[in-house]
Protein backbone atom coordinates (compact mmCIF):
# COMPACT_ATOMS: atom_id res chain seq x y z
CA UNK A 1 0.00 0.00 0.00
CA UNK A 2 1.45 3.31 -1.35
CA UNK A 3 0.16 6.61 -0.08
CA UNK A 4 0.40 10.27 -1.68
CA UNK A 5 -0.02 12.65 1.10
CA UNK A 6 0.11 16.06 -0.97
CA UNK A 7 -0.17 19.35 0.10
CA UNK A 8 -0.39 22.91 -0.98
CA UNK A 9 1.10 25.46 1.63
CA UNK A 10 2.26 29.22 1.71
CA UNK A 11 3.86 29.32 4.74
CA UNK A 12 4.87 26.03 5.82
CA UNK A 13 2.09 25.12 8.44
CA UNK A 14 0.14 22.58 5.65
CA UNK A 15 3.53 20.92 4.81
CA UNK A 16 3.91 20.12 8.32
CA UNK A 17 0.68 18.55 8.85
CA UNK A 18 1.43 16.33 5.32
CA UNK A 19 4.67 15.51 6.89
CA UNK A 20 3.24 14.33 10.34
CA UNK A 21 0.28 12.43 8.12
CA UNK A 22 3.27 10.45 6.22
CA UNK A 23 4.96 9.59 9.22
CA UNK A 24 2.19 8.41 11.07
CA UNK A 25 0.78 6.35 7.95
CA UNK A 26 4.52 5.04 8.16
CA UNK A 27 4.44 4.08 11.29
CA UNK A 28 1.52 2.38 11.17
CA UNK A 29 2.61 0.03 8.35
CA UNK A 30 1.89 1.92 5.14
CA UNK A 31 4.10 3.75 3.02
CA UNK A 32 3.77 7.06 2.90
CA UNK A 33 5.30 9.95 1.15
CA UNK A 34 4.97 13.77 1.46
CA UNK A 35 5.12 16.30 -1.64
CA UNK A 36 4.50 19.34 -2.43
CA UNK A 37 1.22 19.93 -5.25
CA UNK A 38 3.78 21.95 -7.18
CA UNK A 39 5.82 19.50 -8.31
CA UNK A 40 3.69 16.03 -7.99
CA UNK A 41 5.01 12.82 -8.19
CA UNK A 42 3.22 10.15 -10.92
CA UNK A 43 -0.36 9.32 -9.39
CA UNK A 44 -0.60 5.55 -10.78
CA UNK A 45 2.40 4.62 -8.40
CA UNK A 46 -0.09 5.04 -5.40
CA UNK A 47 -2.64 3.36 -4.08
CA UNK A 48 -4.44 6.36 -1.58
CA UNK A 49 -3.90 9.78 -1.27
CA UNK A 50 -4.05 12.40 1.47
CA UNK A 51 -4.70 16.13 -0.15
CA UNK A 52 -4.20 19.32 2.12
CA UNK A 53 -4.21 23.05 1.53
CA UNK A 54 -3.91 25.59 3.76
CA UNK A 55 -7.36 28.01 3.86
CA UNK A 56 -7.20 31.50 3.01
CA UNK A 57 -10.05 34.47 2.84
CA UNK A 58 -12.28 30.76 3.01
CA UNK A 59 -10.41 29.21 -0.03
CA UNK A 60 -8.11 26.44 -0.51
CA UNK A 61 -4.86 27.38 -2.20
CA UNK A 62 -5.38 27.64 -6.16
CA UNK A 63 -2.67 24.83 -6.74
CA UNK A 64 -4.60 22.39 -4.36
CA UNK A 65 -7.41 23.37 -6.11
CA UNK A 66 -5.74 22.73 -9.69
CA UNK A 67 -4.36 20.06 -8.89
CA UNK A 68 -7.63 18.45 -7.81
CA UNK A 69 -9.38 19.36 -11.15
CA UNK A 70 -6.44 18.09 -13.77
CA UNK A 71 -6.02 14.94 -11.79
CA UNK A 72 -9.67 13.95 -11.11
CA UNK A 73 -10.06 10.66 -12.70
CA UNK A 74 -6.77 9.41 -10.62
CA UNK A 75 -7.95 10.55 -7.27
CA UNK A 76 -11.23 9.93 -8.12
CA UNK A 77 -10.51 5.89 -8.49
CA UNK A 78 -8.63 5.51 -5.04
CA UNK A 79 -9.47 6.51 -1.71
CA UNK A 80 -9.10 9.96 -1.02
CA UNK A 81 -9.07 11.82 1.95
CA UNK A 82 -8.52 15.87 2.54
CA UNK A 83 -7.48 18.22 5.19
CA UNK A 84 -7.43 21.93 5.36
CA UNK A 85 -5.48 23.95 7.85
CA UNK A 86 -6.27 27.41 8.81
CA UNK A 87 -8.15 28.81 11.89
CA UNK A 88 -5.63 30.26 14.13
CA UNK A 89 -5.69 30.09 17.86
CA UNK A 90 -6.85 27.48 20.27
CA UNK A 91 -10.92 28.40 21.23
CA UNK A 92 -12.39 25.95 19.17
CA UNK A 93 -15.68 28.17 19.25
CA UNK A 94 -16.04 31.69 18.82
CA UNK A 95 -18.05 34.05 20.70
CA UNK A 96 -21.41 32.74 19.44
CA UNK A 97 -20.82 29.49 20.79
CA UNK A 98 -20.21 28.75 16.72
CA UNK A 99 -17.17 26.13 15.75
CA UNK A 100 -13.99 28.45 14.02
CA UNK A 101 -13.31 25.51 12.17
CA UNK A 102 -16.03 25.63 9.96
CA UNK A 103 -15.25 28.84 8.88
CA UNK A 104 -11.75 27.49 7.77
CA UNK A 105 -13.47 25.45 5.23
CA UNK A 106 -13.27 25.95 2.24
CA UNK A 107 -15.41 27.32 -0.07
CA UNK A 108 -14.92 24.30 -2.85
CA UNK A 109 -15.38 21.23 -0.39
CA UNK A 110 -18.71 20.28 -1.93
CA UNK A 111 -17.34 20.22 -5.82
CA UNK A 112 -14.35 18.60 -4.03
CA UNK A 113 -16.29 15.67 -2.12
CA UNK A 114 -18.71 15.25 -4.94
CA UNK A 115 -15.71 15.08 -8.10
CA UNK A 116 -13.22 13.13 -5.87
CA UNK A 117 -15.52 10.67 -3.44
CA UNK A 118 -13.64 12.07 -0.23
CA UNK A 119 -13.48 9.83 2.45
CA UNK A 120 -13.34 12.50 5.06
CA UNK A 121 -12.52 15.89 5.50
CA UNK A 122 -10.38 17.55 8.67
CA UNK A 123 -9.79 21.07 9.27
CA UNK A 124 -7.09 21.58 11.63
CA UNK A 125 -5.80 25.19 13.52
CA UNK A 126 -2.54 26.57 11.27
CA UNK A 127 0.22 28.48 11.86
CA UNK A 128 0.87 32.35 11.39
CA UNK A 129 4.15 34.62 11.81
CA UNK A 130 3.80 37.73 10.17
CA UNK A 131 7.51 38.31 10.13
CA UNK A 132 6.98 36.14 7.16
CA UNK A 133 4.30 37.22 5.17
CA UNK A 134 4.45 38.63 1.37
CA UNK A 135 3.51 42.23 1.10
CA UNK A 136 0.03 40.77 -0.46
CA UNK A 137 -0.97 39.28 3.11
CA UNK A 138 0.24 42.01 5.05
CA UNK A 139 -1.58 44.30 3.12
CA UNK A 140 -5.02 42.40 3.75
CA UNK A 141 -4.02 41.94 7.26
CA UNK A 142 -3.26 45.44 8.07
CA UNK A 143 -5.34 47.70 9.89
CA UNK A 144 -4.66 51.65 10.99
CA UNK A 145 -2.86 51.82 13.90
CA UNK A 146 -0.52 49.37 12.81
CA UNK A 147 -2.19 46.37 14.83
CA UNK A 148 -2.87 43.01 13.45
CA UNK A 149 -5.75 41.27 12.83
CA UNK A 150 -4.77 37.63 13.39
CA UNK A 151 -1.91 36.56 16.35
CA UNK A 152 1.30 34.64 15.50
CA UNK A 153 2.20 31.50 16.75
CA UNK A 154 1.51 27.84 15.65
CA UNK A 155 -1.59 26.36 16.86
CA UNK A 156 -1.60 22.78 14.73
CA UNK A 157 -2.92 20.22 17.52
CA UNK A 158 -0.57 17.34 16.96
CA UNK A 159 -2.48 15.16 18.78
CA UNK A 160 -5.79 15.82 16.66
CA UNK A 161 -3.67 15.21 13.56
CA UNK A 162 -2.00 12.13 14.53
CA UNK A 163 -5.20 10.61 15.44
CA UNK A 164 -7.06 11.12 12.26
CA UNK A 165 -3.65 9.68 10.48
CA UNK A 166 -4.22 6.50 12.85
CA UNK A 167 -7.92 6.41 11.43
CA UNK A 168 -6.79 6.88 7.50
CA UNK A 169 -4.55 3.90 8.74
CA UNK A 170 -6.77 2.02 10.25
CA UNK A 171 -9.21 2.39 6.85
CA UNK A 172 -6.30 1.01 4.40
CA UNK A 173 -5.71 -1.83 7.04
CA UNK A 174 -7.50 -4.10 5.08
CA UNK A 175 -5.62 -3.54 2.38
CA UNK A 176 -2.71 -4.28 3.88
CA UNK A 177 -3.67 -8.20 4.98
Amino acid sequence: MNVLVIYASKYGGTRGIAGRVAEVLSASGVNAVAQSVISPADLSGYDAIVLGSAVYMGSWMKEAVTFARQNRDVLASRPIWLFSSGPLGTAMSDSHGDDVREGAVPKQLTELRDMLGVRDHRVFFGVSDHAHFDLRDKLIYAVPGGKKLLIDGDFRDWTEVEAWAKEIALALKPALT
